[in-house]
């Protein structure tokens, strides 16, 4: 009868490697930085991988008292966007022996029932949207290392923030139109008290302010290509109609859309239209939309590197993430009034 193969252990990547096994600990563990080489902890990974070693988690767990979970708290997931931050996220934690269960807060119902009996004991740490806040309170995500997305940097909620510039996105927006002659605007904004929508709303405002000659109205709606034709609806009819909409996300950009063709608008003929996230949506609507591209999986990755940092008593990486205006179809010079 054939002898089982042997498991690899760590003194096997060790000798493969010609480290002791300490700088195999290091470096698996994450911990290397200014112990070991950059070349070194390569050598290590490399021979890792060459013998098919992998770490026996459940031992070094219980070791380190640590359960290397991690909650992702997010909206209810009724687009890609935050699907997108889960894969960034999920990404970096599988690269460091860290598994992501993602926790989405059904909207207008409040937060799900905690799936956990106790998270202080089954997670090491959470990662959590502003605009899941509450949730946070029902699993007691607060009493825990927590890391906030899209929220406000100076806020009394978790150890660190990770933010998308959102404001940069609106003003290279709001330049776009300004550029394209428009001056009268009207802000599709969403009904949701959160950080990151009062950010678009005072980046909007301040950059128009700078402006002589414009104006600018705000209609709330709800996330939702009906709730936003209906709430454009009654906001678009003459005699003061805007020449330029600015919504607050790609689904509100839809149900503009909808509003105009019923009030026998042209997009962008007679109205200027634009997004914010790059949804797939955006181009799958006519004319494609104009809208700021937001980078989901990137924003994910900050999200859990920034929660490794918190975890190891390290200082996260600093800086908004920078996005960028994708200039289609639904923008247009302004129409001679």
């Amino acid at each position: 009868m054939a002898r089982a193969s042997t498991r690899p252990t760590s003194r096997d990547v060790a000798r493969a490697a010609g480290v002791s096994q300490a700088a195999v600990s290091l470096v698996l563990g994450d911990k290397w930085r200014g112990r070991v080489s950059q070349a070194t902890a390569q050598r290590v990974r490399e021979a890792a991988r060459t013998l098919g070693y992998r770490p026996n988690l459940a031992a070094r767990n219980l070791r380190l008292g640590r359960t290397r979970t991690v909650l992702l708290v997010v909206p209810a997931l009724t687009t890609e966007f935050f699907a997108g931050v889960y894969t960034g996220a999920a990404r970096v934690a599988s690269e460091h022996g860290f598994g992501v269960v993602l926790y989405p807060s059904p909207e207008g119902i409040g937060p799900a029932r905690d799936p956990f009996a106790s998270a202080q004991a089954a997670l090491d740490g959470v990662i959590a949207s502003s605009m899941a806040a509450e949730a946070l309170t029902a699993i007691r995500g607060d009493q825990l290392p927590l890391v906030m997305l899209d929220s406000d940097p100076d806020g009394p909620t978790g150890a660190a923030t990770v933010n998308l510039d959102i404001a940069d996105g609106v003003r290279q927006v709001t330049d776009h139109l300004l550029a394209l002659g428009h001056r009268h605007f009207l802000h599709l904004a969403a009904d949701v008290a959160s950080w990151t929508f009062e950010v678009r709303a005072r980046a909007l405002a301040a950059r128009l302010r700078e402006v002589p000659g414009t104006s600018l109205r705000t209609t709330r709606s709800p996330i939702s290509i009906k709730g936003a034709e209906a709430a454009a609806h009654a906001a678009l009819p003459a005699p003061h109609r805007p020449t330029a909409v600015v919504c607050d996300d790609d689904q509100l950009a839809a149900g503009t859309y909808k509003a105009a063709r019923r009030l026998g608008l042209r997009v962008p003929d007679d109205l200027s239209v634009t997004g914010l996230d790059d949804l797939a949506l955006a181009t799958a609507i006519d004319p494609e939309l104009t809208t700021v591209r937001l980078d989901a999986e990137l924003f994910g990755e900050r999200g859990m590197r920034a929660l490794l940092a918190v975890l190891d008593d390290r200082t996260p990486e600093a800086g908004d993430i920078p996005v960028e205006l994708v200039v289609r179809g639904s923008t247009g010079p302004a129409r001679a009034d």
